[in-house]
């Protein structure tokens, strides 16, 4: 196995200092990986782009010192030149690159301008960056042949009796790896696309390594897709914590050792083991453990089940306990605590979409009954556990997402019973649950570089339910001549005299 790394997701709103790197690097190495893979979109402060660069955004500087204090760590860079440009383009000097308005996530492969500007962003990491691998993005552009320039590219293909999306990201994607060959470094893409549109990879240099991204499975039925036409394949599984409250512990093994396994038979080139998402309350010290868990499975894709949990339990049995619980036992639980494939439904409703009635709305039922109750009692007991502020910021918050759905169902059955002061005093204890997670996203940040999007996120929830407490005193009455439905009343775009809600009812509603 020629490549051992991990991929350290910046561009959900990680903000680490220098010294959040150097411990960061440090746990790489101590953990037998050879290569620290920076996935930057947005937070990285190209020199081609100042106009992208957020507040806490990773500078070359940084990149500079990390080098000279950790010279035999790689630090590959992967940047974002076709999708996942959505932190670029949804900026006022961005959005002239965009395949879309305002939705999406994928620039446009047909604008001239784009396309030099991809290029100018491979400069800027040529010259920061000294690895030989340079990653190029390449995934989840869904939004191929969409505006008018490419939907005319795709519809001429077609007529030739051609894949017209494959030619249209082959003809994009070919000539930036090309441009990395004639730099003298390699060029690594994802693998998804090509899977999906195979005949792109007639566009690709040889030298390309293709980075094959299997969540749920190993890649020995993706990887020959690759390797029977010449090309180099890096096995790339991940830590499921997008998808839990905190983390997936046992499918997170399961999917690393299958995939270091597949590496191994099939004799691929490494493996790359990705992290994503560690916004929406996540915390990258919590992770640490599970990442040394990693270094000792690619090291023997055979070690024994259960390499993640030891790790926990080494470190303390507090830490032990505290993890068990968090992972097992709230999976245990069922419901939105369940492991799935997508992003977890009660971080996403509760903080991501600037409205936590989201989460009452759609996991009342659940959080108010048996998977509700059986979710306290593994968080008193993991709280009882936790062995640091870290640990107790994870539980907070995922208890905090059960307390403010029972809290705001008790205020619904208040408001429906007439009951308005009672269903505004069931509400109030609210603002201090978002307070005390706002403190605990502040703590993160200052602690591991986390995101300073999730302070923001808690400030607004705490806004929403003052919202919701003055609108149900006001119109809870019948002053309006009719109540508003709860669900209507806490939502964003409430108007009063709309008892319609007119907004909802039609197709473009969220458009």
């Amino acid at each position: 196995m020629r490549l051992r790394m991990w991929m350290y997701d910046l561009a959900r709103e990680q903000a680490p200092t220098l010294d959040h790197l150097f411990q960061i690097a440090s746990l790489t190495q101590e953990a037998g990986f050879d290569a620290l893979g920076l996935y930057l979109e947005h937070r990285f402060a190209y020199p081609s782009a100042p106009w992208a660069a957020g507040v806490g955004a990773v500078t070359p500087a940084m990149i500079r010192r990390v080098r000279e204090e950790f010279p035999s760590l790689q630090l590959i860079p992967f940047a974002n030149l076709l999708g996942h440009f959505e932190g670029m383009m949804y900026t006022e000097e961005g959005k002239q690159f965009r395949e879309e308005r305002f939705t999406g996530l994928q620039a446009c492969p047909s604008n001239p301008q784009f396309v030099a500007f991809a290029k100018r962003i491979i400069d800027d990491v040529l010259e920061i960056f000294d690895s030989e691998l340079i990653h190029i993005g390449g995934d989840e552009t869904g939004q191929l042949g969409l505006c008018p320039l490419c939907l005319a590219r795709k519809e001429a293909a077609e007529a030739e009796g051609k894949d017209g999306k494959a030619e249209i990201y082959g003809a994009h994607f070919g000539p930036l790896a090309d441009y990395v060959v004639q730099s003298g470094r390699r060029p690594g893409v994802w693998g998804d696309m090509f899977l999906q549109h195979p005949t792109a990879l007639d566009f690709m240099p040889k030298e390309t390594l293709i980075f094959d991204w299997q969540y749920f499975s190993g890649v020995a039925k993706t990887a020959p897709t690759f390797t029977e036409r010449g090309f180099d394949v890096v096995g790339c599984p991940a830590i499921q914590t997008y998808n839990a409250t905190w983390m997936h512990l046992a499918q997170s093994e399961r999917n690393v050792q299958e995939v270091a396994r597949d590496v191994r038979d099939l004799g691929l080139d490494g493996v790359c083991v990705t992290t994503w998402e560690c916004a929406l309350m996540g915390s990258y010290d919590t992770l640490f453990p599970a990442l040394r868990a990693c270094g000792q499975i690619l090291r023997d894709p055979d070690a024994p089940a259960g390499t993640f949990q030891a790790a926990y339990d080494a470190v303390s049995p507090e830490t032990g306990k505290w993890a068990r619980l968090m992972s097992d036992g709230l999976a245990a639980c069922g419901g939105t605590f369940a492991p799935t494939g997508i992003r977890s439904s009660l971080k996403v409703r509760l903080l991501l979409n600037a409205n936590p009635f989201l989460a009452w709305l759609h996991h009342a039922d659940e959080l108010t009954g048996e998977v509700g109750e059986r979710a306290i009692d593994v968080l008193n007991q993991a709280m009882q556990a936790a062995p640091g502020e870290a640990e107790r910021g994870i539980t907070h918050f995922a208890r905090g997402a059960v307390d403010f759905v029972r809290m705001a169902e008790v205020a619904r059955q208040a408001y429906a019973e007439g009951r308005t002061e009672a269903a505004v005093a069931a509400l109030s204890p609210c603002r201090g649950l978002f307070d005390t997670l706002t403190k605990v996203a502040q703590h993160t940040h200052e602690r591991i570089g986390g995101s300073l999007a999730d302070i923001e996120r808690c400030r607004t929830a705490k806004t929403m339910v003052e919202r919701a407490m003055q609108r149900i005193r006001e119109c809870g009455d019948g002053q309006l001549g009719y109540r508003p439905a709860f669900e209507h009343l806490t939502h964003p775009k409430f108007v009063p005299h709309d008892q319609a809600a007119w907004w909802l009812i039609n197709k473009w509603a969220n458009q």
